[in-house]
């Protein structure tokens, strides 16, 4: 038995080692690659026999192995693992280059490997946190409330003396504002708590004078009261509100008060209204409307219905939520009976059955896992509990390790961990599976006696909330460590391409712009700082891609070269904060849109424009826009076709029309709606069209009311248009009546306008379920590339795309190329290039990354990734489709042959047959430079620019492939035959001698043509009878109609004469 067939069988036995001898010599991918290691497979009994090795006859000494000596030993006393792998693991213990090892250097190599091991398992399961940061609030008392608002994405933090602060999703405070009411200013009285009605865009914020007050967030005006809820019979102390996500029109506003009640409001119409309005109040919506707890008890309104309980019998209830799943509501005290209640109503009765724990000495809130079936209570005795909601008598579980009372618990959700926080200002993280305690962070607060703390974790974001009377303290997740390449340290925002250098241009949250070379992927230089610490939210490069443009929020634009000096600093906002969404530089004009954050959530919308002929000094000032802005809601983007079309994108869905010579509006587009413009100047009304091709041209004011301003308020940007793209390639638009601008937005739908007859043409779903999309199209408008939040990328054909009017609306959506997926997180930013005639795409997204491929199905490369590439070379290119018939092509050729003109018909025979062979050359190209790739769709070749392979040589097609030489059998060659010389090559002389000059005869003068005509030229002999005949009869009438004139001219002269 040979060696190699020894160890397999031991391998295969009960020896402890791999499994599969196969696989240790192989190299094995991102997780797996750890457990393959050498080190790792080696088992206790295996450790022995190395120790063994290593141990000396003589005590206190140990021996000493080189490299060879290592591996033969192992080889002999563990037989398994190759000759390789402890080749390795020698060079990893020898770290110093001894060049000999001894059995403490291989143990302390192991203990700090399992080491290292057991700290990257604890990396994915346990989350690293940033340093604890303070925040720079305003408030001046006990912060009660902090919440997100999803629709905005801000947070908002509310104090004990009603000052209400607004974040932004970065964490700048961007205005605060007092929530008081009428009698809290007189009594002084304070603010309990504060929830978000988040499917009707309001809050609501109860107060100690036993109100609770519903604000509108879509107000752009101010900051108003919508509804007041009086009449309460005590002071409610906390809150909890609920909406089904299937069904908005369902919801339920919860609350506790200081005398142990709980009750609800459930909403059976939300979206219409919360509470009905009273007949008398004024039709303004933004009259405060007052609503009493008696009427509502009553049952006066309609649209909701109360629920209420007793059983906590006067304790204060400190926590109130409504459970969908145990569709009950859950109330929590500190008292030590009915401490947790849950209350639900049953079908076809009004009173709530409930049923309550017991718990020792009360608690200080609780939290409730749906997936887990899981209520955590944080105890005031120390103890974290988790209960079942269908088992009353005890704990599944008690968590160990608080000193000191807790007082907030919440669910990691997403990890199925929970975090607790004790008095002591101690946090911990448990595992729920393990009822282990995996982590512990002590927080710095100051020292004091009497306090109350705020407990907050938003898990979409990895931030932890905790707040120290009028303090609020941050504790931010770190970033995960993925193995995906990362082009940028923080999430990209904008990508661009500069043709002239063959660059990819990219900018981040951080204020850096890096720049990398596109056919190797190499960055060659970046810019840091190019904003302070302000994002870049766009760029843009000027009309001869020698200056880059980057916008920030810090309200700038600037101007750089790119060797990284800023010439000019265009403001924006005044000094304000500005959210920048695009720039758009032509050849006279600098148009920067966005909108302007001056309260709250609403805004001011700014089309700010500069003109690069004022540009004489560093800080530029910008310049009136003569049209206004025409848009009612936050201007996304914009477009220009030449010579003089502008048009502007806004998050309520309408595209506004511009004509960019005169700066005014003209149109307004929506998918359900259009209307004309006037200018600034024009005094009359606006003029309302409905999008219908069947209605009257011009309809009445009420009717136009109805059809411009669509009845629902869309809240969530489901029509928001984020892209606008003027397909400029479509010459002849205007004739055939087809789509010249493409729009995309929310909901992931793409839509086709016709900006001449002002018509929505087609629009389709690109992105089902993905939410907002953006876009992007090639100059050739053969290609759209569509990305979404989920980080997929979609390539569609639109060549052929609503290039006809047509009197229905297009649904059905252009062929599908090619669907992937290069990103993890949000689409940030698409860009379509042409490189050696390939069509690339280039994206960029929120997760740090930058890729690039192109239409077909190439491979994805990473800016960023430590192997370079050379694009020319990797690029797959379609396979031609050599399976034509020729009558395919001749009748293609025929479709591309242009109509002749009057000029080319009067051309020579010659003339034509050159035309038309280099009609017929042209066609034949076209023909064969498409093809069939995914989904049946036609891939020009002329994009990938391969050479062509046919050409027309005297009416033939002659196919040159690549692959000719792979059908040629190579032998040797025969040996021919003795060829004897030819007898021209013997006898040169007899062949090739010269000959006597001879005379030439001459030629004998021809004799004149009219002594050789035998007879007189005759036409009867040269043309039919009948021919003949009918020209006879021809004359014959010619010559009778004119006597017949000349007799009747005649008598008239004599009867002139007569008289």
């Amino acid at each position: 038995m040979s060696y190699q067939n020894a160890t397999s069988e031991l391998n295969v036995g009960s020896q402890p080692g791999p499994k599969n001898p196969q696989r240790t010599e192989g190299s094995t991918q991102y997780g797996d690659y750890g457990s393959a290691l050498l080190e790792n497979r080696l088992s206790v009994e295996d450790f022995v026999k190395i120790q063994s090795a290593f141990e000396s006859p003589e005590p206190r000494q140990t021996i000493s192995m080189s490299r060879e000596e290592f591996v033969q030993k192992m080889k002999e006393i563990i037989v398994w693992g190759t000759e390789k792998e402890y080749q390795e693991l020698f060079d990893k213990v020898d770290v110093a280059r001894d060049g000999f090892i001894n059995w403490d250097k291989l143990t302390s190599f192991m203990l700090l490997a399992l080491y290292e091991k057991d700290e990257r398992a604890k990396a994915t399961v346990v989350p690293q946190w940033k340093a604890l940061e303070f925040l720079p609030v305003k408030h001046k008392d006990t912060i009660q409330k902090v919440i997100f608002l999803k629709s905005s994405s801000r947070y908002l933090t509310i104090s004990k003396e009603g000052l209400l602060g607004i974040w932004g999703e970065n964490l700048t405070l961007q205005e605060t504002l007092p929530v008081t009411s009428d009698v809290t200013k007189l009594k002084h009285l304070w603010v309990t708590s504060l929830v978000s009605l988040e499917n009707v865009n309001k809050i609501a914020v109860a107060f100690t004078s036993k109100e609770i007050y519903f604000y509108d967030l879509l107000s752009k005006e101010e900051f108003p009261c919508q509804y007041k809820l009086q009449g309460l019979k005590a002071t409610p102390i906390c809150m909890d509100y609920w909406y089904d996500p299937l069904d908005a029109n369902e919801s339920i506003l919860s609350f506790g008060d200081i005398t142990g009640k709980v009750q609800a409001i459930s909403f059976t119409a939300a979206l219409i209204s919360l509470f009905e309005r009273p007949p008398s109040a004024c039709e303004d919506e933004d009259t405060t409307v007052t609503i009493s707890w008696a009427e509502l008890l009553s049952g006066y309104h309609k649209c909701c219905y109360i629920l209420e309980h007793k059983l906590h019998h006067g304790d204060w209830v400190r926590q109130v939520a409504y459970s969908a799943s145990l569709d009950a509501i859950i109330s929590s005290t500190t008292s030590n009976t009915n401490t947790v209640v849950l209350a639900w109503r049953e079908k076809s009765k009004k009173h709530l059955k409930m049923t309550s724990f017991n718990i020792a000495q009360g608690i200080h809130a609780f939290d409730y896992h749906s997936q887990l079936n899981l209520i955590a209570t944080a105890g005031i005795n120390s103890k974290v509990c988790l209960w079942n909601p269908y088992v009353v008598s005890k704990p599944v579980g008690v968590l160990w390790g608080h000193s000191a009372s807790v007082i907030a618990v919440q669910f990691f959700a997403g990890r199925k961990q929970l975090f607790s926080f004790s008095k002591d200002k101690v946090l911990r993280l448990w595992d729920i599976q393990h009822q282990l305690s995996i982590q512990r962070i002590a927080c710095s607060f100051p020292k004091s006696q009497d306090f109350r703390c705020l407990f907050h974790f938003d898990e979409a974001h990895g931030r932890l909330f905790i707040s120290f009377n009028n303090q609020l303290a941050l504790l931010a997740m770190k970033s995960e460590t993925s193995k995906r390449v990362k082009s940028h340290k923080k999430a990209v925002t904008c990508v661009l391409y500069n043709s002239i250098w063959k660059q990819v241009i990219s900018s981040d949250t951080g204020s850096t712009v890096s720049f990398w070379m596109i056919d190797t992927g190499q960055k060659i230089k970046q810019f840091t700082g190019c904003h302070g610490n302000a994002e870049i939210s766009t760029m843009a490069l000027d009309v001869n891609e020698t200056r880059l443009l980057t916008g920030s929020t810090d309200g700038t634009v600037k101007i750089w070269d790119f060797n990284g000096y800023c010439h000019h600093t265009l403001n924006v906002g005044q000094d304000g904060v500005v959210d920048i969404s695009q720039i758009l530089v032509l050849k006279k004009t600098i148009l920067v849109t966005g909108w302007e954050r001056y309260v709250m959530l609403h805004t001011k919308l700014t089309m700010t424009v500069f003109r690069p002929q004022n540009f004489n000094q560093f800080f530029i000032q910008p310049e009136e826009w003569k049209g206004g802005v025409q848009h009612r809601d936050d201007i996304l983007c914009v477009a220009f076709l030449p010579p003089q079309t502008l048009a502007t994108g806004s998050y309520d869905g309408e595209i506004v029309l511009w004509n960019n010579s005169t700066e005014n509006a003209h149109h307004a587009l929506h998918p359900d709606y259009q209307r004309l413009l006037k200018s600034k100047l024009d005094a009359e009304p606006h003029k309302l069209l409905s999008a219908d091709r069947n209605s009257s041209p011009t309809p009445t004011a009420d009717q136009a009311t109805l059809r411009a301003y669509p009845s629902e308020v869309d809240t969530e940007g489901n029509n928001a248009v984020k892209r606008l793209c003027f397909l400029e390639a479509r010459k002849n638009i205007a004739v055939t009546e087809g789509a010249n601008l493409v729009s995309c937005g929310g909901s992931g739908y793409v839509r086709f306008w016709d900006t001449f007859k002002k018509q929505l043409l087609a629009e389709f779903l690109a992105h089902s379920g993905a939410g907002s999309i953006i876009m992007s199209i090639d100059k050739l408008n053969q290609y759209l590339v569509t990305g979404d939040l989920d980080g997929w990328v979609k390539v569609w054909n639109i060549e052929d795309y609503c290039l006809n009017s047509s009197q229905n609306k297009v649904t059905q959506p252009p062929p599908l190329i090619r669907s992937f997926q290069p990103h993890e997180d949000r689409i940030s930013c698409l860009e379509m290039c042409e490189l050696w005639g390939r069509s690339l795409i280039i994206s960029s997204s929120a997760d740090c990354s930058i890729s690039v491929t192109d239409v077909c199905s190439s491979p994805i490369w990473s800016f960023g990734q430590a192997k370079h590439w050379q694009i020319e070379n990797c690029i797959s290119l379609p396979k031609r489709d050599t399976t034509l018939m020729e009558s395919e092509i001749q009748e293609k050729s025929i479709r591309t042959i242009p109509l002749l003109s009057k000029e080319e018909l009067c051309l020579d025979p010659i003339e034509h047959s050159l035309l038309d062979k280099k009609n017929k050359e042209d066609s034949t190209d076209n023909v064969r430079a498409s093809e069939d790739i995914n989904l049946g769709m036609k891939y020009k070749a002329r994009n990938c620019h391969k050479k062509k392979t046919h050409k027309l040589y005297d009416g033939e097609i002659i196919q040159k492939t690549s692959s000719a030489f792979r059908s040629l059998t190579i032998g040797a060659l025969k040996e021919l035959p003795e060829v004897n010389k030819p007898a021209f090559l013997l006898d040169p002389e007899k062949y090739f001698q010269e000959e006597p000059e001879e005379e030439c005869p001459q030629i004998s003068e021809l004799p004149p043509l009219s002594e050789t005509l035998k007879a007189v030229f005759d036409e009867k002999n040269l043309f039919p009878k009948e021919i003949l005949d009918h020209e006879r009869r021809a004359k014959q009438l010619c010559q009778e109609t004119s006597g017949e004139v000349k007799i009747k001219r005649n008598k008239k002269q004599l009867q002139l004469k007569e008289k």
